[in-house]
Formats: C-alpha cells, structure tokens, sequence
C-alpha cells in the first residue's frame, strides 16, 4: 500500500505524534516547576548598617568671661599661646554648647571694651570687630604618653557694634578632647576677648 501525506493514516501518526511531543513537554515543564518550588529559596544575609551614635554633650555653659586683669595681652595665655585683647571686655550675658561631633553655638549679647581706665572714652561699651569667631579648646593624649593641646577656630560670624553675635559652626575637633574649653576670639587676629567661666561680684 502507498501511503502519501495526504494519507489518512499518515495524517493520523503525525496527529499523534505531535500530542505525545506536547504531552511529554509539558510533563517535563511542570516537574520543573514542582521541582522549583520545592528547592529552598537561599536567603541573602542581610548587611548590618553602619549606625553613628549620636553626638553627646560635651559641654553647656551660662556665663563667658570678659578679658580683664592678668588675662589682658599676652603674659597669661590660656592654652596655647593665645593672648587676650590689649585692652579688657565686658560681656553682658552669653550661652551655648558644644557637642562631641563638633557642634558650637555660641550666643554672645554685650561683648564690648570695659569701662576702664585704659579704655579710650570714646569705645567704652562698644565693639570695633565686625566679626566674632568661636574657639575649641582641647587637651589630648599623644602615643608617646605625653599630653598636648589641640586648638580649632571657626569661621567669622557678624558681630554688632552693640556686641551680639551667634557663632554655629560645626569644627572638626578631635575624637579625644579632655577638659575642653570654649573662647570668643576677634575676627580679624587672634586674640580672645571672652572665655567659659565667671566673675561673680566684687565684694
């Protein structure tokens, strides 16, 4: 017997055929995907993130000193050879604080020449400084067991002829800082006119 494509019994093999080839196919892509689902998922380990502490107080003050007395010029500098002005200050009031990330406020109202003998008239109770900048203080210990000092100065800020400024400056002081102490400098030298502490009224 001839058989030709257009056979009915070869019609008939390659029909069947083809449905074994798609049963098996898809016998084949359902074990897959049981398979699939069965195998464990791996978990991706999670990365710890690097959390910063927040910064600490490191210090908070309510009162500034006024260069005056033994502190004026340069015989005796606190810290680091920084003299006082030539001449001594008065401060009305300030406040401020300064964090262990750095962080300085300081506000300052009334920083002006004292009413002293050594003040010419014509400036007593004003501030001839455009600018105030702040300071940080800080003792430190070096490898070789000695202790240092580490000084770090802000930028200006705007003073008034009044005396009033705000110093905010973030400063890169160091990871150890031991007994810190904060100054207001001039703007335009270095020479302090105020510093963390207090005088209490003459007896």
């Amino acid at each position: 017997m001839r058989i030709t494509l257009r056979s009915p019994v070869l019609r008939s093999s390659l029909i069947r055929a083809t449905l074994s080839g798609l049963s098996l196919c898809l016998a084949v892509s359902l074990a897959s995907s049981a398979a699939a689902q069965m195998m464990p998922v791996p978990r991706v380990p999670k990365v710890p993130m690097q959390h910063r502490p927040p910064p600490k107080l490191l210090l908070a003050f309510g009162a500034m000193y006024g260069v005056d007395a033994g502190f004026i010029g340069s015989a005796n500098p606190i810290r680091g050879g920084i003299p006082g002005d030539d001449l001594p200050w008065d401060i009305d009031r300030a406040h401020g604080f300064l964090m262990s990330n750095g962080h300085l406020v300081i506000d300052v109202r009334g920083l002006v020449f004292a009413n002293d003998p050594s003040v010419p008239p014509d400036i007593v109770g004003t501030n001839d400084e455009t600018q105030f900048r702040g300071m940080v203080s800080c003792l430190i210990e070096n490898d070789n067991g000695t202790v240092g000092e580490v000084h770090v100065i802000s930028p200006g800020f705007p003073a008034t002829t009044t005396g009033n400024s705000r110093i905010n400056a973030m400063l890169d002081i160091p990871s150890t800082c031991i007994a810190p102490i904060v100054f207001v400098l001039a703007g335009s030298e270095d020479a302090w006119f105020a510093t963390t502490g207090f005088e209490g009224p003459s007896s």
